[in-house]
């Protein structure tokens, strides 16, 4: 009204306003409370409007009506106020000052009257534009929508509320909203009641509670509330993420239950490196702390404890904290020393300041660092070392972290001063052992902080590391150490002394550590690359410092010292790191001259190792010294033999060695140092050793066993001499070791062996005399070494073999050779590996040309060429094999002939050996030759042969045999000319790519093994299948002959792939120098290699990716060149019949999409998605894994290719289009479960992902989610619908519980992601498909789903669903009305109802009358009408409030269905749509009588029984309102009482009783008659014999009777009372008074009908009410029988109740007051006397005999209305007998009411006695 009069063209004058305020002002003092309401519509917001006026008077006016108002509605808040007139005058910008302040008031007013449910509505409304307003009204906008999220919104946000806060957004106005909701959230009650809360400023605290403050669940559902408002809204994690951080350290505890499960659910994903979010956490945490100039009641203060402690935690999380200075210095600051911290506080302090020194830029860390620093010092230094609370050493803990950190960053804070090393290395030794682990990482940190410290600064760590190596303390020690070798070079010597002290240590990892820091750790070389570029201290240096530390190194050593100058474990590194000293040292090494002993390092490093042969040194540690000092003699010879020649008495002590390896060391010293003495002085030693050996003296085994050693490597040395030894000495020490051979243990033997191999590398071996012949060693020994050979010491037999070798080397004579060669030859099949090596390093040197020298064996520390190849699995220096230097002649005929046979056993026996064990040994003796004299001409002539003997053996199953052949392979490939390079490269590449030529056949035998065993299973016996004689044997015990083809093609599949892989092994190689020769290969190869780098054997895995690297430079570059080529491989391979070949393909592709391109992949991914499908639908486990693999794979490419982010447009669409459909089609529906949910979840994900590409594809992707909601249903579900009913588990709550699911599922939300990108020109494709899934679609949760998907839709486009409407309209009320579910039915209502909004006039029309002519159909067309009608009400509200007139009177009539489902459906809707039921009907009357007519008149008894029920509640509501309309009804009513009975029929009669006590004057007046044609009409009803039927006619009669109020009825109808009376019992005789009679309960027949007598008896009251008494006097008699038929016993309590009813209504008839006239006649007079003496007796015999309260208290106000009756009739007995009995009762009686009455009634008779006897 306001809005309308601001607007107008001419405005009204101030005086007409001041008038009109005038007469506003007289209207509201007239104004009753009921009609206040309306009035104030109008009233209130032109009063205010009229506040713009500037004219004193009609601002008085308006203050004055204002006033009034206020005092009216202050105690009424059901009076409303015009909530929106005032909201819309406040928003006009044209409006004064005055005006809105007023406005705002009465909006805060009118908001507290408002229903909940509109107050939920109107809330967010208020929100639109809050920033524009003014900062006082947005406090006050802002508490009234936080007070009704409070009320409406603690429990759910409803949808379309929370739709509604959702538009509000993230802009100004959702900021202000955000930011009063985190004031409120941080808001807590004071105690106190002075200051502010944690974390808000005084104003703040005000602007939250306004006038009064918040307590309790108040609070807390305002809380709750805000953060269910919050949820719906859908904000940014970012935007919510500190209101949801306050909320979980509420003190209400299911505030903080439900912000963690937004913080989990909603907030998760926030990212916290986000600046905004970041700035807000640190003003929460800090307030304005330390910002100036901030007044008093702005300033905020920090958050409390509990608050602070989660937004650290989530500092510790963020980068953008850490860089967020100076609020992190002072957030670390507050932390650790401000005034409210705990210890919780400080520890995460210290955690942040971790964090910040790890993350924060440089430039920021400079600046803060040095800060920070001194504060942890100070805090460190302010604390306990003894402290044992596990905060204080978390705190500790994280110090010493950050200091650590901080030193790895800002270096040059430490590096000029060691004291934070002191403090460091002191913490460690006085800390917690708890804590010291982290002190040592600090330390170790700290180490980087002095590089390249000044060499001040590091003498004095050097100093401090040597004081702290040997500490008690681990740590300490660890950290010396670790010190030791990351801040000194290896040339630095005293950090070497270290790491040697190191080596001792008890810990296992100092002791590791100090060993790296040496560079004595295994394979440490190949880690740290080529040795040469590793440089060693220099040897005399080194020593130098060693001697400094021990002076004692330096004296000479005693001839058995007994104490060691140093731990056995720090010699032994000192030694060994020395060595690499001395190897490293060329000067010492190259120099061949003589040793100046005085002050030689050489000569300090003989002292040192001779110290080491102490006793009580290990046998480690004197082997280790003794192989050092041989090592020294190979490179210094003369110097060694000179120095030990004068200490040969100490070796000869050392021969007895417990120690193996130090005899053998001593014994080469030993040789060595005879080279410097004399022939007659090693005559003489050969003596002293021979007659040990031989002598009967029986010698310890360590000195049998050392002094056969010497004997070999002395007699060696001696025939080096000129002169030599005697050869009759030479014999006899042969003789003597042959005599050893011959009888002794094996491992004396194979040393005699030795020292034969010895002696025999420098000179053939003599004859010796046997039988008078003269016979070789070997011959002598040939039995014997058999015996050996044959035996089980594998030590004793390698050594045997390879002097087997030494001994052939200067042998001329071909039957020795051959003799060697035989002996060799026995071990073939041996199965022992390390025999077989040995065996072909003899072979080896019988063959002759090794490369290896005489002195090289015997004078250093050479053991085996085996060894020196790594057992042939090293690179050979082909240098070396070029050489040949062992002193042999290759050439002689022997040799020759020697050379034959080997060639002949190794061809035609060995390599082609039906017996796998030797074919594994003639490939090891093959790879020994080539490897070992590949140069010589005989092995160059048998290349080819020998390389078609290792392609043949690349197929083997045993792993040796194959991985020697590969090796071979390569070899041969070095060894060969081009053209067989070339050769040998086709030949690998055929075998690679399966197109090799075929191996050479090898004939099997019964007892050939074709499968490993156990490979295949075994025989139905359980014995072994793995040989040819077995197979075929199961072959035939199956009837099967034909079946061991099978198992020989499943043999050479085997053998292929072997095959491949040997192969490779040997490729790998072979690449490395083959070059440019394998370009023309590579297409063919490259796939291949990329697909078996996956194969499901690691062997195979490992061989490929050893080709890959050789002849890849750059994997990324190549696959990217055969991208296509490798593509079509892989993608044809992942269908082979082959399952390795699937399993490989599938994991090969999975692997090489990632990362690609769309125009790389584009032609590929329909092939691959098929491929991920058929490999998880594999008969194999482990191809399924793959397939699994390839499917997530494919999936994050389809996904990424599909993100407009990340991808162009039109490569996402294609993406979409290509992946998309074959989805939909293929993978959804498939019947692989693991597949469906792969593809939903790819569907799901491509659909959240893909935004506006995703329209095309909407209506084929919709339907397919639709339809998979019942699908891909739990199958457990109908399982649990089939028992439903005998678990008492109701079908619509299942229905519901199903439903709940399927909303949960990835499908819809799949479907929320597809309403999202709709637009009107998707709606042409996709209405058509739903229209189809509704009419054809199956399954409760498919169609809920279209049903529950249409109404979203339409909700999404409004009014662009207008051209569907029509159609939609018909086919969803078709759906509602077929559909047998109520939850379908449910969702097809709503459905149609919201359609409903968008349909033309017509349309809405003919849908509403429709459905309202549903209520006349069966039960399904009642409830559909039902929820129908409900559905209108709720989503088309404006357009069914035009139909008021169809709705209203349907909705009426139909709650009184028998169906109480449906009953209580439209009495939710008709409570839901009518404001006031009387206003209501009295409205659309005429509508609801014609229905009620027509209902009334149906053929249907339901519909008759409904409408009569309805009549009843419009008579009850109405009452005369209904008179004008009566006629129609009463018609209608009186024509259903005629007729036969019908169930429910007596729903008429009491229609009809209703209907006469509403309308009875209208029907008087309009027909006298009537009221006896309806009398008579019921009257004949109670005369029915349906025993209900007769009593709600008695009821009727009773009602009817009462409203005409007829005298006449009387008459009437009491004859009829009386009959009924008298057909409930036995005959009544006329004359005699009435007897007890008893009546049966239940008796119904038709000769003696039962009823309920009180109902009779109250009809007789009623006629009592309205007779004349003349009439009553007439039927006296048969009145009084009656009364006393009832009173009889028999009866129940509530027939007499009614009985006393008729009794005292009979006294009140003719009591002196109701008619003067007949006061006391004599007919009144007998009555009162009959009535005395006859009733009253029975009155009192009832309180005797029923003791029920209420009886009591009846028949005592009956007795007392007949006793004040009695005692107003004149000159009648007085009773004195009935005071007596009175009495007696009254002293009984226990109920205080009729006690009262009994009381009067005795009083009353007292007063007649008095009366008397005046």
């Amino acid at each position: 009204m306001a809005g309308t009069s601001s607007s107008s063209a001419a405005a009204p004058s101030d005086t007409e306003r001041e008038e009109m305020l005038d007469r506003m002002l007289t209207s509201l003092a007239l104004a009753d409370d009921p009609k206040l309401e309306a009035l104030l519509t109008k009233i209130l917001p032109y009063s205010i409007s009229a506040l713009s006026s500037s004219s004193q008077s009609i601002r008085k006016s308006v203050m004055d009506i204002l006033s009034h108002v206020n005092k009216r509605v202050k105690h009424h808040p059901e009076i409303g106020l015009p909530l929106s007139q005032l909201w819309s005058m406040y928003r006009e910008f044209t409006s004064a000052p005055m005006v809105r302040n007023f406005c705002i008031v009465y909006i805060e007013m009118a908001f507290d009257r408002l229903p909940l449910k509109d107050k939920a509505s109107m809330a967010p409304e208020l929100l639109a534009d809050i920033s524009k307003f003014p900062s006082q009204h947005q406090d006050i906008i802002l508490r009234i929508v936080t007070k009704v999220v409070g009320e409406c919104h603690s429990i759910r946000v409803d949808e379309i509320i929370g739709a509604k806060y959702k538009d509000i957004g993230c802009g100004r106005d959702g900021q202000i909203f955000i930011d009063f909701c985190l004031h409120t959230i941080l808001y807590q009650p004071l105690s106190h009641g002075v200051g502010c809360p944690p974390g808000l400023s005084v104003a703040q605290s005000d602007r939250v509670t306004g006038k009064l403050p918040l307590k309790g669940d108040l609070l807390m559902s305002r809380k709750v509330g805000i953060l269910n408002v919050i949820e719906a809204m859908d904000l940014a994690p970012e935007l919510v993420y500190p209101l949801y951080l306050a909320g979980s350290s509420d003190s209400h505890e299911l505030v903080v239950k439900r912000s963690e499960e937004l913080l989990k659910h909603k907030a998760a994903g926030a990212n916290l490196d986000d600046s905004t979010l970041i700035k807000r956490l640190f003003f929460l945490f800090n307030g304005t702390t330390g910002v100036e100039n901030v007044p008093e009641e702005s300033r905020v203060s920090p958050v409390n404890s509990a608050l602070r402690v989660r937004i650290m935690s989530v500092f510790c999380r963020s980068i953008a904290a850490a860089n967020a200075f100076p609020s992190t210095l002072q957030c670390i600051f507050g932390c650790i020393y401000g005034s409210g911290t705990t210890s919780r506080l400080k520890q995460l302090g210290m955690e942040f300041t971790v964090w910040v020194f790890k993350h924060s830029v440089l430039d920021q860390l400079r600046l803060m660092g040095p800060v920070v620093l001194s504060g942890i010092l100070r805090s460190l230094d302010g604390s306990s070392v003894t402290e044992a609370d596990a905060t204080a050493s978390g705190v500790k803990s994280f110090a010493f972290q950050a200091i650590g950190l901080l030193a790895s960053r800002l270096p040059h804070l430490f590096r000029d001063k060691i004291d934070m090393a002191v403090r460091l290395f002191n913490a460690l030794k006085l800390e917690d052992q708890s804590i010291r682990l982290t002190i040592q990482e600090s330390v170790t940190s700290l180490a980087i902080a002095y590089k390249g410290a000044p060499e001040v600064v590091l003498k004095d760590l050097e100093s401090l590391l040597l004081e702290n190596c040997q500490a008690e303390q681990s740590e300490v020690r660890f950290c010396s150490v670790r010190w030791a070798t990351s801040l000194f070079d290896l040339v630095h010597c005293p950090s070497r002394y270290i790491c040697m002290v190191g080596a001792a240590d008890p810990k296992l990892d100092i002791r590791e550590m100090a060993l790296e820091g040496l560079h004595l750790m295994k394979d440490q070389d190949q880690i740290l690359g080529n040795k040469s570029d590793i440089k060693y201290p220099e040897l005399g240096k080194m020593l130098d410092y060693i001697s400094m530390k021990q002076p004692q190194v330096l004296e000479p050593a005693k001839l058995r010292e007994e104490k060691l100058l140093f731990p056995s474990k720090t010699y032994i590194a000192m030694i060994r790191f020395l060595m690499k000293c001395f190897e490293d040292d060329h000067d010492i090494v190259d120099y061949e001259g003589g040793i100046d002993e005085s002050g030689s390092p050489v000569v300090t490093m003989c002292l040192l190792l001779e110290h080491a042969m102490a006793l009580e040194g290990p046998a480690e540690l004197h082997s280790t010294s003794l192989k050092a000092l041989v090592e020294i003699g190979s490179r210094l010879p003369q110097f060694v033999a000179s120095r030990y020649a004068e200490q040969m008495s100490w070796l000869k002590l050392l021969l007895g060695h417990i120690d193996s390896d130090t005899r053998v060391s001593a014994s080469r010293l030993l040789g060595m140092a005879s080279s410097a003495t004399s022939i007659s002085q090693v005559s003489s030693l050969l003596s002293e050793f021979t007659s040990l050996i031989s002598g009967t003296k029986m010698l310890r085994f360590e000195n049998y066993h050392g002094t056969l050693c010497a004997i070999g490597y002395v007699t060696a040395e001696s025939m080096t001499k000129a002169p030599t030894i005697s050869e009759a000495l030479r014999d006899q020490i042969v003789e003597h070791l042959v005599k050893v051979v011959e009888s002794e243990s094996a491992i004396l033997a194979s040393t005699a062996m030795e020292a034969l191999g010895h002696i025999g590398l420098r000179h053939a071996l003599p004859t010796l005399p046997r039988d008078s012949n003269s016979v070789g060693v070997l011959s002598i020994l040939n039995e014997s070494l058999r015996k050996l050979l044959s035996g089980n010491d594998i030590k004793a037999i390698q050594r045997a073999l390879v002097s087997l070798g030494h001994i052939c080397v200067k042998e001329t004579l071909f039957a020795n050779l051959n003799i060697a060669l035989d002996l060799v030859f026995t071990l073939c099949r041996s199965k022992v590996e390390d025999l077989l090596f040995a065996a072909g390093e003899a072979i080896s040197f019988i063959w002759g040309g090794v490369p290896v020298t005489a002195d090289l064996m015997l004078k250093s520390n050479y053991s085996s060429l085996s060894e020196s190849s790594n057992y042939l699995s090293g690179e050979v220096m082909l240098s070396m094999l070029k050489c040949g230097t062992c002193a042999n002649d290759i050439n002689l005929e022997s040799r020759v002939m020697a050379r034959e046979v080997i060639v002949k056993k190794l061809f035609e026996d060995l390599l082609y050996s039906n017996r796998k064990e030797e074919r594994c040994t003639g490939t090891v003796w093959l790879l020994s030759l080539i490897m070992y004299c590949g140069y010589d001409p005989k092995i160059q002539q048998l290349l080819p042969e020998i390389q078609e003997a290792f392609s043949h053996l690349l197929g083997e199953q045993n792993d040796l045999t194959q991985e020697l052949a590969s090796k071979g392979m390569s070899i041969v490939y070095e060894l060969g000319d081009p053209s067989m390079k070339q050769e040998l490269v086709n030949a690998l590449v055929s075998t690679l790519t399966g197109s090799g030529k075929r191996k050479r056949a090898i004939k099997l035998m019964g007892d050939s093994e074709v499968f490993q065993e156990g490979s295949i299973g075994e025989t139905l016996g359980g014995g072994k299948l793995s040989t040819y004689k077995e197979l075929c044997s199961l072959a035939n015990e199956m009837g099967q002959p034909d079946l061991i083809y099978k198992f020989m093609d499943l043999a050479n599949y085997q053998a292929s792939l072997n095959s491949k892989r040997g192969a490779a092994f040997g490729f790998s190689k072979i690449a490395k120098h083959a070059g440019d020769v394998l370009q023309p290969y590579l297409q063919l190869l490259i796939p291949r290699l990329v697909r078996y780098q996956y194969d499901p054997d690691k062997n195979v895995q490992d061989a490929m990716g050893h080709i890959w690297k050789s002849i890849v430079a750059d994997t990324k570059k190549t696959i990217e060149e055969y991208f296509d080529i490798i593509m079509d491989d892989l993608l044809m391979q992942s269908g082979s019949r082959l399952w390795r070949s699937r399993e490989a393909s599938c994991l090969a592709l999975a692997d090489i999409i990632q990362g690609r391109k769309f125009d790389q992949v584009s032609k590929y991914l329909k092939k691959i998605w098929t491929a991920a499908f058929r490999a998880m639908d594999d008969i194999k486990e482990t191809v399924r894994n793959s397939g699994e693999s390839l499917c997530r794979a494919v999936s994050s490419l389809t996904l990424r290719l599909c993100d407009l982010s990340l991808t162009a447009a039109s490569d996402a669409g294609q993406t979409m289009d290509i992946v998309l459909p074959y989805l939909l089609v293929e993978g959804i529906v498939s019947k692989v479960s693991s597949i469906q949910k792969a593809s939903i979840g790819i569907v799901m994900k491509l659909a959240k992902g893909a935004g506006v590409a995703l329209r095309p594809h909407l209506p084929e992707l919709v339907c397919c989610m639709l339809e998979c909601l019942s699908s891909l249903e739990d199958q457990s579900f109908n399982y649990v619908e089939l028992h439903a009913e005998n678990v008492g588990i109701r079908a619509e709550k299942l229905d519901n519980l199903r439903i709940a699911v399927a909303k949960d599922s990835a499908m819809w939300e799949t479907l929320d992601l597809c309403l999202k990108v709709v637009d009107k020109e998707s709606l042409d494709l996709l209405v058509p498909r739903l229209i189809q899934l509704v009419r054809s679609g199956v399954g409760l949760n498919t169609r809920v789903g279209v049903a529950n998907f249409i109404t979203l839709l339409v909700q999404k486009v409004t009014t662009d669903i207008k051209p569907f409407a029509s159609t939609l309209l018909k086919l969803l009320f078709a759906a509602v009305l077929e559909e047998k579910s109520k939850v379908a039915k449910r969702a097809f209502a709503a459905s149609c109802a919201i359609i409903l909004k968008y349909a033309g006039p017509s349309q809405a029309q003919k849908l509403i009358e429709d459905t309202a002519a549903l209520h006349l159909g069966g039960r399904n067309a009642q409830m559909s009408c039902a929820v129908l009608l409900r559905n209108y009400s709720s989503f088309a509200t404006d357009i069914v409030s035009g139909y008021h007139a169809v709705v209203v009177p349907v909705t009426f009539v139909s709650r009184f269905e028998d169906d109480k489902d449906i009953s209580a459906l439209f009495e939710e809707l008709w409570e839901e749509n009518t404001s006031g039921e009387r206003v209501t009907l009295q409205l659309y009357l005429a509508e609801i009588v014609s229905l009620l007519s027509d209902c009334l008149s149906s053929s249907s008894w339901a519909s008759k029984r409904k409408s009569a029920k309805a009549i009843t509640k419009l008579c009850e509501i109405i009452g005369e309102s209904l008179s004008s309309m009566h006629q129609s009804l009463l018609n209608s009513l009186l024509k259903e009482l005629t007729g036969r009975y019908w169930e429910g029929k007596d729903a008429i009669l009491y229609a009809v009783a209703s209907l006469c006590s509403s309308c009875h004057v209208a029907i008087s007046s309009e027909d006298s008659a009537t009221p006896n044609a309806i009398l008579s009409l019921i009257s004949s009803a109670c005369t029915k014999k349906v025993k209900s039927y007769r009593e709600a006619a008695f009821l009727s009669l009773r009602q009817v009777i009462t409203a005409f109020k007829n005298p006449e009825f009387f008459n009437n109808v009491f004859p009829l009372l009386y009959e009924v009376c008298n057909q409930a019992g036995v005959p009544i005789p006329r004359s005699t008074p009435l007897p007890s009679v008893t009546m049966e309960k239940g008796e119904d027949s038709t000769e003696k009908i039962s009823v309920s007598l009180d109902k009779v008896v109250d009809c007789i009251t009623s006629c009592i009410d309205i007779a004349h008494p003349q009439d009553i006097l007439k039927h006296q008699k048969n009145l009084l029988h009656v009364l006393l038929f009832v009173l009889s016993h028999g009866f129940s309590w509530t027939v007499k109740i009614s009985a006393f009813s008729t009794i005292k209504a009979l006294c009140s008839k003719f009591s002196p007051a109701s008619d003067c006239k007949l006061e006391f006649s004599n007919d009144t007079t007998s009555l009162i006397q009959e009535m005395f003496h006859n009733l009253m007796p029975k009155v009192v015999e009832c309180i005797h005999t029923v003791k029920i309260s209420q009886v009591h208290v009846a028949a005592s106000e009956c007795l007392l209305e007949v006793s004040k009756l009695y005692s107003k009739a004149p000159s009648l007995d007085k009773g004195p007998e009935i005071k007596g009995e009175l009495t007696q009762l009254y002293e009984a009686e226990k109920t205080e009411a009729a006690k009262s009455l009994l009381k009067n009634c005795i009083e009353i008779f007292e007063d007649l006695e008095q009366q008397m006897h005046r």
